[in-house]
């Protein structure tokens, strides 16, 4: 089994999972975490989350929001699990690169360090490649 985890502050998670279910309905089984909504402890919720993973075979991959966070920071616990994979600074363009192109077995840690790369490579400053896209037409 391979368990998906979108996990933040507030909503964010849900509305991210909202945004992939819309740009690709059914491509994978995403589980919500949104954080200090409630009175419970975001320890508890992960550990309520995480509760069905056989941590011998199964594959976890969370995305969370914030590295220096909280709710990042209680995930790190699990990484000495085997299959456990977490991610911060969750975006759209990371969870489309890794969850369109899952494989059928474990997940390699450089298709992970690529999809992370290339998520790197949406966040740009337009302003700044719009002005070089049309310092590049004036320059022809």
């Amino acid at each position: 089994m391979r368990k998906v985890l979108f996990a933040s502050h507030h909503r964010l998670a849900s509305g991210l999972k909202d945004t992939l279910d819309y740009i690709a309905p059914n491509a994978v089984k995403v589980q919500v975490l949104d954080a200090y909504l409630t009175n419970v402890a975001v320890t508890t919720e992960i550990e309520q989350a995480l509760a069905d993973v056989d941590w011998k075979n199964d594959e976890v991959l969370v995305f969370t929001d914030l590295l220096g966070g909280s709710v990042n920071q209680n995930f790190t616990k699990y990484l000495s699990q085997p299959h456990f994979h977490l991610l911060a600074g969750m975006n759209l363009p990371l969870a489309l690169s890794l969850l369109l192109t899952l494989p059928k077995g474990y997940l390699e840690k450089q298709q992970i360090r690529t999809a992370v790369q290339e998520a790197r490579q949406q966040l740009v400053y337009v302003n700044d490649v719009v002005a070089n896209m049309e310092a590049d037409e004036d320059d022809e």
